[in-house]
């Protein structure tokens, strides 16, 4: 009588790749980022171009790796800033195994999403992927985005055939039907990251994001852009981390807004701070921020390269 074969475990095929993330300002990228990943790594506002930085986000599972990179979302540039914003998105693509165009599907189509179409069919070699994102919002607009790639394609010549997703970030719908495209579009092939790494982004700059994130909720439209987070040190040679940082503003004027009166406002964005930063890092938080006037911080180079922007 012969002798059973041992049965063979069979290896899961993995797939890994990187996936630009982009479109214009305020269509949902960080939270829909922040959804796929089940973690928080970008900064999320109402308040148009939150994220300055290119952010990677690593998502690792048993079908394979996605490294998202969460870019600035494109805008009408006005300031030294804002241009270098707008360059690192535009560069995001290339390099990349997909581009995932976020649209907002509860707005007509604006010039930044006319642009983006025109810039992903001049790359062949990456695979696009147009979500509409905001279902869970009226009116509902998905259709006059494909019209738009439609019409586009046309007038340049395009072969590039996008792949369309819908979603809502907020509500999650529609997310595990778009990573299971996107483990599906990316190539075969090794992790790209150690297993247990979230994101590469810098500690410093993901705390200063965060206190910028909370002072963003409370100014809305009123200061946001002329506001920036230079976290100067952190010790995390005992617990609570002690954490020291700049808030810098561009006029005297905006220095009396950021404190609030008698400091309450610095005293409330410090508490939330400590309170996200604790969750996100495991160890019990304490910021000491003070406020400072750098007059017109986003047209000086050296600032701007000291904050991780240039």
């Amino acid at each position: 009588m012969t002798e059973p074969m041992p049965e063979q475990r069979v290896e899961p095929v993995l797939r890994a790749g990187m996936v630009a993330v982009v479109g214009r300002a305020n269509v949902g990228k960080s939270t829909l980022v922040n959804r796929l990943l089940g973690e928080k790594v970008s900064i999320v506002s109402p308040v148009a171009q939150t994220t300055r930085n290119l952010v990677r986000g690593i998502l690792t599972e048993e079908r394979g790796q996605l490294v998202f990179l969460d870019t600035p979302g494109m805008h009408k540039a006005e300031s030294d800033l804002g241009k270098l914003m707008n360059r690192v998105s535009r560069a995001s693509v290339e390099g990349t195994d997909i581009a995932l165009l976020v649209l907002d599907a509860s707005s007509h189509p604006k010039i930044e999403d006319d642009g983006w179409m025109r810039r992903l069919m001049k790359e062949p070699d990456v695979k696009v992927l147009c979500v509409l994102n905001k279902a869970d919002a009226k009116p509902k607009c998905g259709e006059d985005y494909r019209e738009l790639w439609r019409t586009i394609a046309e007038e340049k010549g395009s072969q590039v055939e996008p792949t369309w997703i819908t979603t809502s970030a907020i509500q999650g719908s529609g997310c595990k039907a778009l990573l299971a495209t996107l483990f599906e579009l990316v190539p075969q092939g090794p992790y790209l990251f150690p297993e247990d790494v979230l994101t590469d982004f810098p500690r410093k700059l993901t705390i200063g994001d965060v206190v910028r994130e909370k002072y963003f909720a409370v100014l809305k439209q009123e200061l946001p852009h002329s506001l920036a987070i230079w976290v100067e040190e952190i010790d995390d040679s005992r617990q609570p981390w002690s954490v020291s940082g700049i808030v810098y503003v561009e006029r005297h004027g905006q220095k009396g807004i950021v404190l609030g009166k008698k400091g309450s406002l610095l005293k409330k964005v410090q508490q939330e701070a400590e309170r996200d930063l604790t969750e996100m890092y495991g160890v019990p938080m304490k910021l000491d921020l003070w406020v400072k006037v750098e007059k017109d911080w986003t047209k000086n180079f050296w600032i701007l390269r000291k904050l991780g922007y240039a």
